[in-house]
């Protein structure tokens, strides 16, 4: 009797499927069968609002012991967890004993019998997800292929749950995938590396060629750091736009470190304006946006960038976000629950003793198949080093979470703010901008998160839940390196520092904007025109920078703390339109943020 095709299998079909019609594709159009007048015109990302994930701060918790070598002799069902080589997972290393749980580790104690794959291709995540739950559902007692979890990158989580959660949503709206923890964060370990002008000046980057796993989080961070500065992004990967940043797509973040070691190059049309001008130009990768082990391949085995910015700046991109399948989480709630405890668990030991860092490094090494311990432990607290060409540049750098960090990620203690969710949104709404045909829809935020599984954990825990980290600034220290500088059109009441009604939204943008920013100071610049007394305007724009610095002040003390803003004002002196007409002094009535180191 012939059998039906899985889920899975038609996946397999389908991927093969569109490599051979791309593979066709390819071949027309560089044989010129295949040669359309127009394209989608470069497009400048306006504003990228993100909030803030603070500083480490160090934990008070108890020592444990350290988790054995042998496996654990658990009864309860293996739980599979696929993920990437990264260093925010280090706490739940520790917490694991390794890639199996081991006698004697925090997931053992909890009879959590976890089992860790290392797994760098997204297909292959989302395949066995819906693998997983394919099988779920047709028997629950005989599910043992595919996996119940993957960890992505926070920012990246809307597309990735775009392309599997309608496949998993064929089983029945119970099984998709959602969000349910953070492991840890990138805190400059992803990072957009370019020629050091770029840096200096930011605007020398257009005509700039980056190498990228395109619509991943280190795609998103040469994204928000363009929206930053203004620059178009051409989003069309078969032509180049001399004004913009342009992609070459890398299939895996080593890919992308490749092919700038190797001086990759290709041959593409020439736009401006969205029109073909119908030359060809040969484009050389310029620039690269990768991660651990990525960032330092690129440093010592070529050189010659620098790392323009990075989660070190935008420190609340990048959370390392646990994804599983509603259905198994629901019926299995407290091995779900038994397991977050014992992640928060690990991450607090590594943030605490050094010594558990060192023996969750040692696990990454084992689990990850690749490098040292001495590397993964180097590179988990990020390092500046020489690299080839005898720049200096800043490699590695991540964060694990406890329990506390949770709760302020998804907005669950007092005055907090849903970072993820604004994250998650943000980034969704770009891909969905950029790659309309690709992207034309993803879930929402909302559904995706289910925050019932951290909220028994807390209420579990209750007042005994270690301190999550927090920023602090010097208020006496100035910005020496400029990130970004942009006006924003907030209104104001005329001659007076309140806001109008009309103004809600802008600030709204302007505070998802800066929250993403954790390390970065900044400042707000008042600007008038010159119509009425020198003084006089003087005064107003220092009011009325004051009102959006304690605006943003009351509605998140913990993103914006003392010191981080200051304010400057300008009056009329410096104006960016003529006076003369109505359209130019309302531009000179502005305000400008600055952000820097």
């Amino acid at each position: 009797m012939a059998s039906r095709l899985t889920t899975f299998g038609k996946l397999t079909i389908t991927f093969l499927i569109v490599g051979a019609l791309f593979g066709i594709y390819k071949f027309l159009q560089s044989q010129g069968y295949l040669n359309p007048k127009d394209t989608q015109q470069s497009q400048v990302i306006e504003k990228v609002d993100l909030p803030d994930a603070p500083k480490n701060a160090a934990s008070t918790v108890s020592p444990a012991n350290m988790p054995g070598s042998s496996p654990a002799r658990l009864s309860t069902p293996e739980v599979r967890w696929l993920l990437w080589a990264w260093n925010a997972h280090m706490g739940l290393m520790f917490a694991n004993g390794g890639g199996e749980t081991t006698e004697g580790s925090i997931m053992a104690a909890k009879k959590v019998n976890l089992k860790l794959s290392r797994q760098d291709d997204v297909s292959q995540m989302q395949a066995n997800l819906v693998k997983f739950a394919e099988e779920y559902k047709n028997n629950p007692a005989s599910a043992r292929g595919g996996a119940q979890f993957v960890s992505v990158m926070g920012d990246g989580a809307a597309a990735f749950l775009a392309g599997v959660n309608p496949q998993l949503e064929k089983l029945g709206k119970d099984y998709r995938a959602q969000v349910i923890y953070t492991c840890g964060r990138s805190l400059g370990e992803d990072k957009f590396m370019g020629p050091p002008a770029w840096k200096q000046n930011p605007q020398t980057a257009r005509g700039g060629v980056c190498t990228a796993v395109l619509r991943d989080g280190d795609w998103n961070i040469v994204i928000k750091w363009c929206a930053d500065n203004g620059i178009p992004v051409n989003s069309d990967e078969t032509t180049y736009d001399a004004d913009a940043m342009n992609f070459i797509a890398a299939d895996t973040y080593i890919d992308a470190s490749e092919k700038y070691i190797n001086g990759y190059s290709e041959e593409r049309d020439e736009v401006k304006n969205g029109k073909r001008t119908g030359k060809k130009v040969k484009v050389n990768v310029t620039a690269v946006t990768t991660w651990t082990p990525g960032d330092v391949m690129v440093a010592q085995r070529k050189g010659g960038l620098v790392s323009i910015v990075s989660t070190r700046e935008y420190r609340s991109q990048m959370p390392c976000v646990v994804i599983g399948i509603k259905k198994w989480m629901e019926d299995n709630r407290t091995t779900v629950e038994n397991m977050i405890e014992g992640i928060a668990a690990g991450g607090d030991q590594v943030k605490s003793y050094s010594p558990c860092l060192k023996k969750a490094a040692e696990i990454s090494a084992g689990v990850y198949k690749e490098e040292s311990p001495e590397y993964w432990e180097k590179y988990y607290t990020g390092v500046v080093e020489t690299d080839k060409k005898g720049l200096s540049v800043e490699l590695g750098g991540s964060r694990v979470n406890n329990l506390a960090d949770n709760l302020e990620m998804f907005g669950l203690t007092p005055g907090s703010t849903n970072i993820f969710k604004i994250v998650y949104t943000t980034f969704g709404d770009i891909v969905k901008k950029l790659y309309p045909d690709l992207v034309p829809s993803y879930p929402a935020a909302d559904d995706i998160t289910n925050l019932s599984f951290l909220k028994n954990v807390a209420a579990k825990a209750g007042s005994n839940i270690s301190s999550a980290d927090q920023a602090t600034f010097n208020a006496d220290d100035n910005i020496r390196q400029t990130v970004s500088k942009k006006s924003w059109s907030i209104e104001f009441e005329t001659g007076k520092s309140s806001f109008t009604p009309a103004a809600s939204r802008e600030l709204e943008r302007l505070f998802n904007d800066l929250v993403i920013a954790g390390n970065l100071k900044v400042e707000v610049h008042g600007h008038t025109d010159n119509v009425g007394d020198f003084q006089a305007n003087m005064q107003l724009s220092e009011r009325r920078a004051f009102a959006i610095k304690q605006w943003l002040e009351q509605k998140s003390a913990s993103n914006f703390p003392e010191g981080r803003i200051s304010v400057r004002a300008f009056g009329s002196t410096n104006p960016v339109a003529s006076n003369d007409a109505p359209d130019g002094r309302a531009k000179n009535r502005r305000v400008e943020i600055i952000m820097g180191n």
